[in-house]
């Protein structure tokens, strides 16, 4: 039996562990795993969380907290390491791409002990990016690379990483995805919020190069408000965003248009929301993923995503921050212009946790161990 460490710090990452833990706990002859929550998103987490991701409160929380990528990330590395030398694992599993990915695999490496990365192989080409930075430091000290999809394979293959250690076994986001969309249908959010399915759009907006910069924050505001003049946008609103909505003087300004403010949601109630959406304007990684699969429009409000497939393959367009092209893209959108081929990738098809136990049970040598 493999004793297998699962780290998650921040929400998606929970997300990404919840069908794996599920997998794992199947195969309870084949594997004893153990979640650890390094306390990166501290906040967010709740017992009606984990209740509807299915899993259990996580075995260690490591409690580090906010601070600087340097201060979080030591403060992790520091607690995760008796852990690692306590519990003896055979594979530390990380996923994504946050500090808490980088901070637990360094650590297990430096103990010897296997490193598998979920959602390996991502790349945004922008350095200026911390995601970046830990999506490529993780991958270039993991034994198993394990990838969402094949273009990521690519990515791999031009950094030097050896094949036997690069897997294509699918996104696990849309296991989480597949698995819940049953239970969000129970969810009254829409109800609660005055929204009829289809006939409503839902942003959201979290990224300091997006809401630090008033200038660049503003006129994405000012396009969303237009946006909203064809149809209401309900906006979850991260702390972040709002607190920039406040200093940049920016709450008239909604007020007045057919945006609609709302606090936060919890997984499910968020998913019964965007999945009902006529439109998805957003800078998240993750939905770029579920609106492709879901088959709703998507305008990332980015310069560039490293989740290239969901614009090639899927219904993702890359819009930036400039308010003309917001605005034009979201004009073609909802006027049924964009592009009518959109596919699903390969192999997101809620089997993806399957595949990674079925890689993670393989002999050592075959893992890439």
């Amino acid at each position: 039996m493999k004793k297998v460490l699962l780290i998650a710090g921040a929400r998606p990452n929970f997300m990404k562990i919840a069908p794996i833990y599920a997998e794992m706990r199947r195969r309870g002859d084949e594997f004893a795993p153990m979640i650890v929550h390094t306390g990166q998103h501290y906040g967010a987490m709740s017992d009606s969380f984990f209740s509807d991701l299915g899993i259990p409160q996580p075995d260690f929380n490591l409690g580090v907290g906010s601070g600087s990528h340097a201060v979080q990330t030591a403060g992790m590395m520091t607690e995760f390491e008796p852990v690692v030398i306590r519990e003896k694992p055979d594979w530390v599993v990380v996923v994504g791409d946050v500090n808490s990915t980088i901070a637990c695999a360094l650590v297990a490496v430096k103990l010897g002990v296997k490193v598998a990365h979920v959602e390996a192989g991502l790349r945004s080409r922008d350095r200026a990016m911390p995601e970046e930075i830990n999506r490529i430091l993780t991958d270039s000290i993991s034994d198993l690379l394990l990838t969402t999809s094949q273009d990521a394979d690519v990515n791999l293959a031009a950094e030097g990483i050896p094949a036997e250690k690069i897997r294509f076994v699918g996104n696990v986001m849309i296991d989480s995805l597949l698995e819940h969309l049953k239970v969000a249908a129970t969810s009254n959010i829409r109800e609660t919020v005055g929204v009829v399915e289809g006939e409503y759009a839902v942003c959201t907006l979290h990224r300091p190069s997006n809401v630090d910069n008033e200038t660049t924050f503003t006129g994405i505001i000012d396009a969303i408000c237009d946006v909203s003049q064809q149809l209401p946008i309900i906006f979850p609103v991260h702390p972040r965003t709002r607190a920039k909505i406040d200093e940049f003087g920016l709450t008239h300004k909604i007020a007045s248009s057919k945006i609609r403010l709302i606090e936060p949601l919890g997984y499910i109630d968020f998913m019964r929301l965007y999945s009902g959406a006529r439109l998805v304007l957003t800078d998240s990684g993750g939905l770029q993923e579920e609106t492709t699969v879901l088959g709703i429009p998507c305008l990332t409000l980015r310069e560039n995503t490293e989740r290239p497939v969901t614009i090639t393959m899927g219904t993702n367009v890359l819009v930036g921050t400039d308010p003309k092209k917001i605005r034009i893209t979201a004009n073609e959108a909802l006027s049924d212009r964009a592009k009518p081929e959109a596919k699903v990738p390969p192999l997101w098809d809620g089997k993806a946790a399957g595949r990674i136990c079925d890689v993670l049970s393989e002999p050592p040598a075959v893992a890439g161990g």
